[in-house]
C-alpha cells in the first residue's frame, strides 16, 4: 500500500508539472498572436492602429432673400401706367390691394426683377402687368426701372424658367368675363445684357370649349311618370 501510495504521489507531482508547462506555452502563442501587443520579428516596425475620420459634409448656403418693395408706391409713381390704371389702385378690402407681386431674376443682372399684376376687385380680371428691373449694386437697389408694360385687359405676367410669360384672354362678343373664348400666350426672353431689351420667343394662342362651363344647355331631365 505505501509503494503504491509512493507511485501515485510521483505520478501527480509529474502531472501537475506537465500541465503547468503546457499552460506557459498557451500563454506565450496567445501573445504572439494579439497584433502589436505580442513579440514581432526584430526590425518590424509596430504597425498604429487605424482611425476612421469622418468625412465633413460640405455646407449648403442658403440663397439670398428677395428685397421687397412696395408695388403701390411703385405703380403711383411710374408714369408708364396708364391713368385708367392708377385709377383701379383702390383697397378691395381695408389695405388689401387687387395686386399680385412675383420676385425673381429676368434681366441677366445681379440684382432682382419684380413682376407686378394689377386686377380689378370685381371678378380679378387683370388689367395691367408691368416688369421692373431694380437699379444700384445688387442687395442695395434704391430705384427701379420699368422695363415692360403691358395693359391689354384682361393681361397677367409670369415667370417661367427664366423667362417672362404674357397671358391675354381673349373674349367673344357675348362672352361671360369668367369665360372667354381663347387666350394668347406669349414668352419673352430678355437680351442684350444691362442696357437691353425683351424680345419674344414664342407665341401660342389655345381656343376653349363652347360646351362646358359657360351655360350651355344642360341635359334634359326625364318625366316623371
Amino acid at each position: 500500500m505505501r509503494g503504491l501510495s509512493r507511485h501515485r504521489g510521483s505520478a501527480l507531482t509529474a502531472g501537475t508539472t506537465a500541465l503547468a508547462g503546457i499552460s506557459a506555452l498557451g500563454l506565450f502563442m496567445t501573445g504572439c498572436s494579439t497584433g502589436g501587443t505580442g513579440t514581432r520579428d526584430e526590425g518590424e516596425a509596430a504597425q498604429p492602429d487605424k482611425v476612421a475620420h469622418a468625412t465633413p459634409s460640405p455646407s449648403v448656403s442658403s440663397p439670398a432673400p428677395f428685397e421687397k418693395v412696395d408695388p403701390v408706391r411703385l405703380l403711383k409713381a411710374d408714369p408708364k401706367v396708364s391713368a385708367r390704371v392708377k385709377a383701379q389702385l383702390k383697397p378691395c378690402t381695408k389695405d388689401e390691394y387687387p395686386i399680385d407681386v412675383t420676385y425673381g431674376h429676368l434681366t441677366g443682372t445681379t440684382g432682382q426683377d419684380v413682376i407686378v399684376n394689377v386686377m380689378n376687385c370685381a371678378d380679378a380680371v387683370g388689367l395691367g402687368a408691368y416688369v421692373y428691373r431694380a437699379g444700384g449694386t445688387a442687395g442695395t437697389s434704391s430705384s427701379y426701372d420699368n422695363v415692360f408694360t403691358a395693359e391689354e385687359t384682361p393681361v397677367y405676367a409670369e415667370i417661367d424658367r427664366g423667362d417672362l410669360v404674357v397671358t391675354r384672354q381673349m373674349y367673344a362678343p357675348g362672352d361671360k368675363p369668367a369665360f372667354a373664348s381663347s387666350e394668347v400666350v406669349t414668352t419673352y426672353h430678355w437680351s442684350g445684357g444691362a442696357s437691353g431689351k425683351f424680345a419674344q420667343q414664342s407665341q401660342v394662342e389655345n381656343d376653349y370649349s363652347k360646351a362646358v362651363g359657360d351655360g350651355g344647355t344642360s341635359a334634359p331631365v326625364p318625366a316623371t311618370p
